[in-house]
């Protein structure tokens, strides 16, 4: 049997969450802007890798603004279990064009260490770049805090990513305050390469975890222990359970599985108690669709589908 949850099989589970996107969307504007502002005042090739990175951002929260609004659709008869995983596509494209960026940025780092240049207005240059670093600081924190309450992998991929600017702005601010100090303009550009190489470790991360949800893997441990461990509670009651299966498509996860219940039950007990397990799941797992099939624990066929090949 199939228990369906409050909301229609595939629909929205949650609040929309596209104002996050345009939050992200406004953030990467103005700094772009403050970012370009301290590259043309200073010169320097650490802060233009940091305005490269924030062009990048706006695009990766343009592509997140669609994704989640795509993801948001109702299921229809094509796609009847909704179209949550879009947001997959999202995190994937934020982990290519943060490898992009990075590329970006050791490419303008090299050039800049072959023919160093001395930097000007240092003090005011480092100053705007700070600012739009705290404004992406901020950002980041509240896309990360609403992407973990949610279960968008979206939102989290975006804050990662807004993130990364914030280690690259740390990063060059550092590395120009040096040149600035010691003379040495061969700093800078060396700095700029250190953040590229960190940077690129995020990026592999996202596309490892897109790929991941894509291809149905599992729900978090934290999720499969509260599983089993709520099933686990009915074996008292008479209830065993197996051929467990799970699949997370990003804010929407999948459960299916079999209760084994004695075959002297009437159809009506092992339905209600059936219905009874299935709201636990949904209430346990928040955007969790249960599907459950009640088998007599006598019958030894009963295990025959345990084969997950």
């Amino acid at each position: 049997m199939t228990a369906t949850p409050d909301t229609p099989q595939g629909s929205n589970p949650g609040p929309s969450l596209q104002r996050f996107a345009w939050a992200s969307i406004a953030a990467a504007a103005l700094t772009i802007g403050l970012k370009t502002l301290a590259w043309h005042m200073t010169g320097s090739v650490g802060l233009l890798s940091d305005a490269i990175e924030s062009v990048v951002n706006l695009a990766a929260a343009i592509m997140a603004l669609w994704m989640l609004w795509l993801a948001e659709r109702p299921a229809n008869e094509r796609h009847p279990h909704g179209h949550t995983k879009a947001e997959y596509f999202s995190s994937a494209f934020e982990g290519f064009l943060i490898l992009w960026a990075a590329l970006s940025i050791g490419y303008a780092a090299i050039r800049q260490l072959l023919n160093p240049q001395a930097l000007e207005d240092v003090g005011v240059g480092l100053l705007v770049s700070a600012l739009a670093s705290g404004i992406n600081l901020l950002v980041a924190r509240w896309l990360f805090k609403a992407g973990q309450e949610h279960r968008s992998i979206t939102l989290q991929a975006d804050a990662h990513h807004l993130m990364t600017d914030v280690w690259t702005s740390v990063g060059v601010v550092i590395g120009v305050a040096l040149v600035a100090a010691t003379g040495w303009a061969w700093l800078d550009p060396v700095i700029a390469l250190a953040v590229a190489v960190n940077i690129v470790r995020t990026g592999l991360q996202l596309m490892q975890q897109s790929a991941s949800g894509l291809m149905d893997a599992a729900m978090p441990a934290d999720d499969l222990e509260r599983i089993r461990t709520l099933l686990d509670s009915h074996a008292p009651d008479g209830i065993t359970y197996h051929a467990l299966r799970t699949r997370q498509a990003g804010r929407r996860s999948f459960v299916s599985v079999h209760l084994l219940m004695p075959g002297a039950w009437t159809v009506q007990h092992a339905h209600d108690w059936a219905e009874q397990i299935e709201g636990q799941l949904r209430a346990a797992i928040p955007g969790c669709h249960v599907s459950t099939h009640i088998e007599p624990v006598e019958d030894p066929r009963s295990l025959t589908d345990d084969d997950m090949s």
